[in-house]
């Protein structure tokens, strides 16, 4: 009788740790580098946040289009009626949008520029140079953040009566040309954004320092003062309470004191308000359209540089 002899099996080589791991996140896991995979539920609350982000403008735009009987009526109209034109036109004229939207582009857009240029070169004093009273001095600058802007109403309307430039665009354009805010954002990113060699290696190379800012400190703050460029221009639009003090007369208005001055009467018209509404908020968000991708390209591209 023969005996045949199995050799012993040998145990099978234990996986290794990464393909434990690449097993457990699973197919649909992204690798380092690559794209996550968004679920259905991802879209659905994607989904919901944008429809209920875009319900107000939509519903000014119904509103827009009805008359007074029909929004006091519960439940009120959700979705357009026949005079939304009509509507858009007297408002158009009653107001005199078409003076409004050149006045405030030109006080929104000087503003918004100016800004970002003395925003970026103060962020960079106080990131990169060293004075003394630095500290001090930015800590001055972060607690103005923290006054409430209607304490500063009486004595700004006071210089500016002394001035003469009550009912003028510059009462409104020069007290928006510096922002602690910028400061202090320009600052925070220029501190991780922009490494000392480059300043160091622009010293060497026997550059000033406004060389230094054109050449070397503003290519690389440019996603930063797109964004805060953004911010200021849609502030400012907005702004209504300083404008609406300073232009009471028969002067050049910006968008929103012209607005305030629609459906008044005994009986306010809803609908005309809402139109004019309506028509100081499209450019704005033509410029969020047209300009929307770029910043959000620069903020990734600072992100990667930072």
């Amino acid at each position: 009788m023969t005996t045949t002899l199995t050799p012993p099996q040998q145990p099978a080589p234990e996986k290794a740790p990464a393909d434990k791991a690449r097993k457990a996140r699973g197919p649909r896991s992204a690798r380092a580098g690559g794209q996550f995979h968004a679920g259905p539920l991802t879209y659905v609350i994607l989904g919901l946040f944008t429809l209920g982000s875009l319900f107000p403008l939509f519903w000014t735009a119904v509103a827009a289009s009805r008359d007074n009987a029909r929004l006091a009526e519960t439940p009120p109209p959700l979705w357009f009626g026949a005079n939304l034109g009509d509507k858009l036109a007297v408002a158009w004229e009653d107001a005199n949008l078409g003076e409004a939207f050149l006045n405030t582009t030109f006080v929104a857009g000087t503003s918004a520029i100016v800004t970002c240029f003395l925003s970026a070169m103060a962020g960079f004093a106080f990131a990169k140079l060293r004075f003394k009273g630095r500290n001090a001095l930015l800590l001055v600058v972060i607690g103005t953040m923290m006054v409430p802007p209607q304490l500063s109403v009486i004595p700004l309307y006071m210089m500016v009566a002394k001035l003469d430039w009550s009912d003028q665009l510059q009462a409104v354009l020069l007290p928006s040309l510096v922002n602690a805010f910028g400061v202090f954002f320009m600052r925070q990113y220029l501190t991780q954004a922009l490494p000392d060699e480059l300043i160091e290696a622009g010293r060497v190379d026997g550059a000033s320092t406004w060389r230094i800012m054109w050449h070397i400190v503003f290519p690389v703050a440019r996603p930063a003062m797109a964004v805060l460029a953004m911010l200021k221009f849609v502030e400012t639009w907005n702004d209504f309470l300083w404008p609406f003090l300073v232009l009471t007369q028969h002067g050049s208005p910006t968008v929103q004191v012209a607005v305030a001055g629609l459906g008044r009467g005994y009986t306010p018209d809803q609908a005309l308000i809402m139109a004019g509404a309506l028509l100081g908020t499209l450019p704005l968000l033509l410029v969020f359209t047209i300009f929307g991708k770029q910043i959000v390209g620069g903020i990734m591209q600072g992100a990667v540089k930072g």
